[in-house]
């Protein structure tokens, strides 16, 4: 039986805080004490863990000197606040917000970069479309050659918090009502409709959430040079995030290779040509990435397309989190 851990949970009351909570759990992570922490308009609100309802504390007032592992669930802005704090008192602290500057991991993909971190160990579990992408890319990386990818990301609204799940609910309720519609969350109607842009754009016309993507992505497979052009939709859609994948290999697609290679990856569940994966009747509550439509270009045989869709809540975050937690206490702490 391994030691048992001091626990944080930063942004606990939010979707990936709640699941990460419920993944730690169903897991049977082996924890000591954990604290639940969110801002002070949270505080005072309860998770269930093991049967009780555990109280929400205010982070502002948590001594992380209690804590052993940290996860910071919350905004950018509350990792650029807390997580010096967490790292001073000698906590390993683990990112899904995206703030840090520190290595992304996806134990499926990339683990052996953990080896090479000190303590207090600072580490990133990537954006979920980057944790599909790495699951899907990464054994065929050296069989293919990759050379270009190309992807679209339909975007579940719960990427941008339990607001954007209210409002895309509210927004529904409304038109199916036949009530005028007012937009909060977005900036326009997303029930019933696609946002070909997600967030603000640079001078570029590049989201954040893109080039965020195409940065973690070439860490996560070690291709710095690999060229990837991305753009995120925004769907009407409350969990599962799906992605359309084009790549332009070096050498010709062997789709029988190709398919073997992906039955054989951990985390990646390959659907037979013929049917397709989708979100809400396949990906939502599972711990793997989908693939179907496995199928080689139309007119080149250096093109491999295919359709993929996760739990980006789950499998995107919460569960990679909880991964590289494990790895973490097994070989570093």
């Amino acid at each position: 039986m391994p030691q048992p851990f001091d626990i944080a949970v930063i942004g606990a009351t939010g979707t990936v805080g709640e699941t990460l909570v419920q993944v730690l759990e169903e897991r049977d992570f082996p924890i000591k004490a954990l604290h639940l922490l969110a801002s002070i308009e949270s505080a005072g609100a309860s998770v269930p863990y093991r049967g009780k309802n555990v109280r929400v504390r205010e982070v502002e007032q948590f001594d992380f000197s209690q804590a052993r592992i940290v996860f910071f669930a919350a905004s950018p802005a509350v990792t650029r606040s807390f997580a010096p704090r967490a790292a001073a008192a000698g906590c390993t602290v683990i990112d899904l917000s995206g703030d840090l500057a520190v290595p992304h991991v996806v134990p499926e993909a990339n683990a052996q970069v953990l080896a090479t971190l000190k303590a207090p160990v600072q580490v990133a579990s990537p954006s979920s479309s980057a944790v599909a992408l790495a699951l899907v890319l990464a054994p065929l990386r050296e069989q293919l050659g990759l050379v270009k990818v190309n992807v679209t990301v339909a975007m579940a609204v719960s990427a941008l918090g339990r607001e954007a799940v209210s409002e895309l609910a509210r927004q529904t309720a409304e038109l199916l009502n036949a009530r005028p519609l007012e937009p909060r969350v977005f900036d326009r109607q997303v029930a019933f409709n696609l946002l070909p842009q997600v967030g603000k754009v640079d001078a570029q016309g590049h989201g954040v959430l893109e080039r965020r993507l195409v940065s973690e992505l070439r860490e996560l497979l070690g291709l710095p040079l690999l060229k990837i052009s991305v753009t995120c939709v925004q769907a009407p859609v409350f969990f599962g995030d799906s992605l359309t994948v084009s790549v332009q290999t070096e050498n010709p697609v062997d789709l029988v290779a190709v398919n073997s290679a992906l039955d054989g990856a951990e985390g990646i569940e390959r659907v037979e040509e013929g049917d397709y994966p989708t979100p809400v009747g396949d990906a939502v509550g599972q711990d793997v990435v989908y693939v179907g439509r496995v199928r080689g270009g139309v007119d080149d045989p250096c093109e491999l397309n295919l359709w993929a869709t996760l739990d980006n809540v789950r499998k995107g975050a919460a569960l990679n989190a909880v991964q590289l937690a494990e790895l973490l206490i097994k070989d570093l702490l």
